[in-house]
């Protein structure tokens, strides 16, 4: 059975801050391939299959151990880690972002940490003091400020459901893997998680139906950096590796350092990060509730991450 290290909260929170950062730049790049043609259901099929094959070959060559199949309990719990935590977090997302203005779907998802908050609390019987919830509320007004909600609101059932689904799969994703990287090496986690995931992306959208003929496109970097072309297949394989693959794989080895709670509301700082991207490297407008809003996302998550008492154990499932 694998061992995990002793925790490390200072790496673990480095890992945190990498996974986000690599996430904001992703957001920018995939913007470029969007633009370029690939809709938004093939580039999630090909981001999450390209992705396993790299994983599958990684495993190959450095550690076969990983190749093994999950049993039992944990076997299950990798797959629900697959589906909800990976596909459906994805899939959902998107959904969001087609049926509301931007930044709705942004702070819907980011109720993430609202929910994790909420089960470490209930289910877990985690300690926390009162302005845990203050930080909470703080991080997530501050997210509608600095996303400018407000702006062109239309209200969608469906996606609001999306919005609010994505925030389900979002905690999932944290709280499932929490308690898969106690028993197995994150390697075999990721490996599975996105094989099921992409089992199940290939069912709705099939890779087979990408038109291959894009990939040889040049793509305009847009924004400021619109004077710089490159090929769509380089952009795909920044968006598999650098894009997926790393960003999941460290933030998912930051739960053997941190707990859920920690990694969620760290992570709420993407938003703000792909805020400031925008201003940066597409020109778009960063007003001054923005930055208010930015600032008090920093304020609430400082708030919260004090709050909290002594470290939960989380109770391994069952083989």
């Amino acid at each position: 059975m694998y061992a995990p290290p002793h925790r490390n909260p200072a790496f673990g929170l480095g890992l945190v801050v990498l996974g986000a950062s690599l996430f904001i730049v992703n957001a920018g790049v995939s913007r470029v391939v969007l633009r370029a043609g690939v809709d938004p259901i093939t580039l999630t099929t090909v981001r999450v299959t390209g992705t396993v094959l790299v994983l599958l070959l990684f495993a190959a060559l450095f550690k076969r151990s990983a190749l093994r199949p999950p049993r039992g309990r944990l076997a299950w719990m990798l797959v629900a880690h697959g589906l909800i935590g990976v596909a459906a977090l994805q899939w959902t997302y998107f959904v969001a972002i087609d049926r509301l203005p931007v930044g709705m779907a942004l702070l819907l998802e980011y109720q993430a940490p609202i929910l994790v908050a909420v089960w470490a609390r209930v289910v877990q019987k985690e300690q926390v003091r009162g302005r845990m919830w203050l930080g909470l509320g703080l991080a997530v007004s501050g997210l509608a400020a600095a996303t400018g909600i407000w702006r062109g609101l239309a209200f969608d059932a469906v996606g609001v459901a999306a919005g609010l689904g994505a925030a389900v799969c979002f905690a999932a994703y944290f709280l499932i893997g929490e308690h898969g990287v106690g028993l197995l090496d994150p390697l075999r986690v990721i490996l599975w998680s996105f094989l099921v995931a992409a089992v199940a992306l290939n069912l709705v959208s099939p890779l087979t139906s990408f038109d291959t003929s894009l990939l040889d496109d040049q793509a305009s970097m847009l924004g400021r950096l619109d004077h710089l072309e490159l090929p769509v297949w380089s952009l795909l394989l920044w968006v598999m590796v650098l894009g997926t693959l790393v960003p999941f794989g460290v933030e998912l080895a930051a739960l053997r350092h941190l707990r859920a709670t920690t990694v969620t509301m760290v992570a709420m700082l993407e938003p703000v990060g792909v805020l400031v991207l925008g201003w940066v490297w597409f020109n778009e407008s960063l007003g001054a509730v923005a930055v208010v809003g930015a600032v008090a996302v920093v304020v609430g998550i400082v708030l919260a991450q004090s709050a909290r008492r002594a470290a939960v154990v989380v109770e391994p499932p069952h083989l």
